[in-house]
């Protein structure tokens, strides 16, 4: 039922730190920010909780969680000026009756090691040592790194579902269950929502990976491209009846 969310704008990370806590303002439902998100796994961040208009704890609500969650709302609030709309899509999707009401819950990225906490770990650890320690060399412009640290997207990954999915199923009103759970990004957010499906295939519904940066580096790379064939087509046998919305 989210595939309407192809429709949104494409964009990519705020150049912000996580103590740099600006509260997004929405047109449409209501916004609830959890601050100083503690986690086992990643860098401690914060949370933007949208709530539907009409949002009710008499009923339950499935949830969609994405990635990049500065972006998703408001304007003024990201380093481009520009946002995804997700509130004023997703309620128009929702009075318009074509889904059901849902929440939307906004990870934000970790700015300057967004690449290592979205690449897929086991797909860059499947390549040669010293292919590794070339991608580690490669930079996004003269004199900045495009990976800033070690790949650690499985760590990313536990933190979402072991940590962001419990907080909400036990604070929000919300139906519990795989079925009732997708994941979506765009960009490296597409890469990071494929991969958290195949490496938790029974904890979502579905992943949606919009604009998806394929394969994670800038140049046409066939190791790279051949190790992400490879292991989508390990893993892809695990998924079921959830569904995978990819573009490019």
């Amino acid at each position: 039922m989210f595939k309407k969310f192809i429709c949104l704008t494409l964009m990519l990370f705020s150049g912000v730190t996580f103590a740099n806590v600006i509260i997004p303002e929405v047109s449409e439902g209501h916004l609830d920010v959890k601050k100083n998100f503690s986690s086992k796994y990643v860098e401690s961040r914060f949370l933007n909780i949208w709530l539907p208009p009409g949002y009710s704890n008499t009923r339950k609500y499935d949830v969609l969680y994405m990635h990049d969650g500065r972006m998703l709302f408001d304007a003024k609030t990201t380093w481009n000026k520009q946002e995804w709309q997700v509130d004023e899509v997703a309620a128009k999707l929702i009075q318009s009756g074509k889904v059901k009401p849902f929440i939307v819950v906004g990870i934000p990225n970790a700015v300057e090691n967004r690449h290592s906490e979205y690449f897929p770990q086991k797909v860059f650890e499947s390549l040669a040592k010293q292919k590794q320690a070339n991608l580690y060399e490669l930079e996004r412009y003269p004199g900045q790194k495009l990976f800033y640290s070690k790949v650690y997207s499985d760590n990313y990954a536990r933190f979402v579902v072991e940590e962001v999915i419990p907080f909400i199923e036990n604070n929000y009103s919300v139906n519990k269950g795989s079925e009732h759970r997708y994941i979506a990004g765009s960009s490296m957010g597409g890469l990071i929502s494929w991969y958290t499906l195949l490496q938790y295939p029974n904890e979502f519904a579905g992943a949606i990976c919009m604009s998806t940066h394929w394969p994670g580096v800038f140049t046409y790379d066939k190791q790279v491209f051949t190790a992400f064939k490879q292991y989508i087509s390990d893993n892809i046998g695990k998924l079921t009846t959830q569904k995978v919305y990819f573009d490019y």
